[in-house]
């Protein structure tokens, strides 16, 4: 048999996303297009000018859109145009519908972390007679006090409750149009269920080619976090430290930071709030190339969460979680979320979602004994449901779903 064009590229998809950024750069959309690519599907990924984009990719295309100018100011004007008139979203559309005009696309895919370029998507999506196949990483009810809609300078605070409202009506309405939505956790899945029927669970995950375990021999025990630290209300961070505080003095153990600034700042302030004597290693920002080796070399992978409480958080399945598993290192989540997190992370057998500082303070203890008799620690992880997570595992499932998608539109 010879090759046709359809052979060559089953599909061609329209990929509009929210823009990369550090630290880690969209790695559940970086998975989903190399894995279409590799599967021959025609993938164009259009998104907004924001971070210079430090990673490889090869068998698809990403073009950058600038929509500000570098100054507070334009920044400002546009944002609250935008409330007004949606100016941000329909200026994206427009000129994305001028670099496409000469190509054809058999579907739209929209990824965010929260509401931008949904409209944007639906705009294309329906000009196009295209369906539309939205993938939701976050949304803004998952947290409390609008954590992800709400702006830090003073001058934005009162506008914050009409953004809020704003974007989030403007979001339902882009769901409820979608053809299929794809959420991360099952908390997400119940949400969005209010506003679409058409709704899968496609969890995050880990690129298994990236994150696999090494055995690395280390001098010193090292508990590792890697990622931002974000606010009070989305993490808490005491019950770390005050299990921290528990321990005696144990030699060559080390705290070992990978943050910005403002994330030191705050560790710097639980560290004299509770007296830690333990070493607190501060770094910035790596590239995510460079993260496997950091856990392979660390003992245990530590990830914030949030008591479980009605107003939020809820479905925070943090990538770093995932990364310590694809390496087998032990998991110690503080304090337990009592939800998705904590589910997973006993499905896997990763390590601890701990409640109490006491099981904070017992299971560094118990990693720290196995540190000192091999010099390394290995997760022993359920190897089945490990692989549920794997981004090529996922990457996949979302294949399935465009497929499923595309076909049952050529068939209305």
């Amino acid at each position: 048999m010879h090759n046709t064009m359809a052979d060559l590229h089953p599909y061609r998809v329209l990929v509009l996303a929210d823009p990369y950024s550090k630290p880690s750069f969209a790695p559940r959309l970086r998975s989903i297009c190399e894995h279409l690519g590799k599967k021959n599907w025609q993938v164009d990924v259009f998104t907004e000018q924001w971070q210079p984009l430090e990673f490889e990719y090869s068998n698809y295309t990403i073009t950058t859109i600038p929509l500000y100018k570098q100054n507070l100011a334009d920044w400002a004007v546009k944002t609250f145009w935008s409330l007004l008139t949606n100016w941000k979203e329909r200026t994206f559309a427009k000129e994305v519908t001028k670099r496409i005009e000469s190509k054809q696309y058999d579907i739209v895919f929209c990824t965010t972390f929260s509401t931008f370029p949904l409209c944007a998507a639906v705009r294309i999506a329906k000009e196009r007679n295209l369906p539309l196949f939205v993938d939701i990483r976050d949304i803004d009810e998952q947290a409390p006090n609008s954590q992800y809609q709400s702006h830090r300078q003073w001058w934005a605070r009162p506008f914050r409750g009409w953004y809020r409202r704003t974007q989030n009506r403007r979001r339902d309405e882009a769901i409820r149009q979608a053809q299929h939505v794809t959420t991360i956790s099952p908390w997400h899945v119940r949400f969005l269920k209010k506003r679409n029927d058409h709704v899968s669970l496609v969890w995050n995950g880990f690129d298994r080619t990236v994150f696999y375990p090494r055995q690395i021999t280390a001098s010193s025990f090292d508990i590792i976090y890697t990622g931002r630290i974000y606010e009070s209300e989305l993490q808490d961070p005491r019950c770390f430290f005050e299990g921290l505080s528990l321990l005696p003095e144990l030699r060559n153990m080390r705290v070992v930071w990978y943050t910005n600034k403002e994330g030191q700042k705050r560790v710097s302030t639980y560290v004299k709030q509770y007296n830690i004597q333990c070493p607190m290693v501060y770094h910035d920002y790596v590239a995510p190339q460079q993260v496997p080796q950091i856990l392979n070399s660390g003992s245990i992978v530590l990830v914030f969460s949030h008591p479980l409480e009605e107003k939020g958080p809820h479905g925070i399945m943090t990538t770093k979680f995932y990364e310590a598993l694809g390496v087998e290192k032990p998991v110690l989540c503080a304090p337990s979320d009592e939800e998705c997190l904590a589910q997973v992370i006993q499905l896997t057998n990763a390590g601890i979602a701990a409640r109490t500082p006491q099981e904070v303070a017992s299971f560094i203890m118990d990693r720290y004994q196995e540190w000192q008799k091999q010099g390394f620690t290995r997760q022993p992880v359920v190897e089945s449901e490990k692989e549920t997570f794997a981004r090529q595992t996922q990457a996949e499932h979302i294949e399935q779903l465009l497929t499923e998608t595309i076909q049952n539109a050529s068939r209305t």
